[in-house]
């Protein structure tokens, strides 16, 4: 991977032939643009170097905010030998021989900070390789991921290193290192404010990309500033990044649902359409927008679980784009509806209740006896049929013998669950009239 910053001190005319991004690699850790919280004086590279004790790290985050550059400046600042291997094209035995000369090289004073880029693609086998190595002081391992390691790195790898997460580029800093472009250039962007501001954006976030943009630009023969328009249609906005199976599926549909929780339409539509602009199958989009409404909304508007179901309907008979509509109605409608989770938390209270109690029978005089037998047992005997009872209601008791009553739904005062609530208070009230 190229790295992404470099000093303000511009580069010899020798070297004006490089790609800028490998002509703006940073020299020192200071120069490095963003990651205070990992780089700064308090923050833990920053404490490990100024102690002298850098352990074995996990860099997790998104492409182009300067993994590899870190991992390589930390080796520098730590007298270390650099090694740089790729999960990707990296198998067994090219593992095994880096390891026998970083052996070699600990025989002899001096230490291996490997750097394993893309480190979850190995797997648990290769993984477990590196342990004995990180544990007899053979390798610092230092491994880049762009994936939760949570879920993609092993637990014994995970608890002899520390995860360091990395940040997306800001807008800010982007700036920074588009003013170190043009100091190493040797002169300003033709773009207006307004077309660099829109530069930064298509950049979104990645560093690496910001530099391939910026050498297009710097190629193009302009007498003008060329505005927001221009740019636009001479460079295509960088795809979103968006992973349907990765960590970056699961935190956008985590934010679409707190969103819709949270009764914000305005943020539900925005996480929505990054969805569907990442290309996720509006299928599950679909599925989940109907899970919501059993969650969140529950019997507070019964009706949002049906207009979540034609709304899937609608979108089967349509498809897309047309039919995404009827995905985003809904999630409208279910951002604006009353919330409760009354029956949710009454039902998982339920399953609790029921692995507790076992394999409690039901009271006899709620069972049926269809048989001659079963009435000398006692089922049936002493059954109340509600209907025959002042206002439909026996009150009856219809929980295991010796199973204390309890009280899993408790509805809300939210929309129609208000409604129920009353229902719940009244047959509460009749019990305690008729004693049962």
């Amino acid at each position: 991977m190229a790295d992404l910053f470099d000093s303000d001190q511009p580069a010899q005319p020798a070297a004006r032939n490089r790609p800028l991004a490998d002509r703006l690699r940073p020299a020192t850790l200071a120069e490095v643009i963003g990651q205070e919280q990992v780089l700064g004086p308090d923050a833990p590279l920053g404490a490990m170097l100024a102690a002298g004790s850098l352990g074995s790290l996990i860099l997790w985050g998104p492409p182009g905010v300067g993994k590899t550059t870190i991992a390589r400046l930390l080796a520098d600042e730590s007298e270390l030998h650099f090694v740089q291997i790729s999960a990707i094209f990296t198998g067994v035995p090219e593992l095994r021989k880096v390891f026998e000369a970083a052996k070699i090289r600990h025989r002899n004073g001096q230490g291996t900070l490997l750097f394993v880029d893309e480190i979850h693609r190995f797997n648990k086998a290769q993984q477990d390789g590196f342990l004995p190595h990180m544990e007899d002081g053979t390798i610092l391992l230092v491994g880049a991921t762009t994936e939760n390691p949570s879920f993609e790195l092993n637990a014994a790898l995970l608890s002899r290193a520390q995860v360091l997460v990395l940040e997306r580029l800001s807008l800010a800093d982007l700036e920074r290192l588009t003013q170190r472009a043009e100091r190493e250039l040797g002169r300003a962007l033709p773009l207006t404010p307004g077309a660099r501001d829109a530069l930064h954006e298509m950049a979104d976030g990645d560093g690496r990309a910001l530099l391939n943009l910026i050498e297009q630009v710097t190629a193009w023969k302009s007498d003008a500033s060329l505005d927001t328009e221009a740019l636009a249609s001479r460079l295509m906005r960088r795809a979103s990044k968006y992973d349907k199976s990765g960590d970056e599926h699961y935190n956008l549909i985590s934010a679409l649902h707190k969103s819709v929780r949270g009764s914000d339409p305005d943020a539900a539509l925005y996480w929505l359409a990054r969805m569907l602009t990442g290309g996720e199958d509006p299928r599950y989009l679909a599925r989940r927008i109907t899970r919501m409404a059993v969650e969140d909304i529950g019997l507070a508007d019964p009706q949002a679980q049906s207009i979540c179901l034609h709304a899937w309907e609608v979108y089967e008979r349509l498809g897309s784009p047309e039919g995404e509509l009827a995905l985003a109605q809904a999630v409208v409608y279910l951002a604006l509806a009353p919330k409760s989770n009354g029956a949710y938390v009454g039902y998982k209270a339920a399953m609790v209740l029921a692995r507790k109690t076992g394999s409690e029978p039901p009271p006899k005089h709620i069972l049926n006896a269809p048989t001659s037998l079963m009435k000398d047992q006692g089922y049936g005997a002493g059954y109340a049929y509600d209907h025959d009872a002042e206002d439909a209601f026996s009150g009856q008791n219809y929980f295991p013998d010796g199973v204390r009553r309890p009280v899993l739904y408790q509805p809300v005062e939210r929309g129609f669950e208000r409604e129920l609530k009353k229902r719940l208070d009244y047959f509460a009230k009749l019990r305690t009239q008729r004693g049962t």
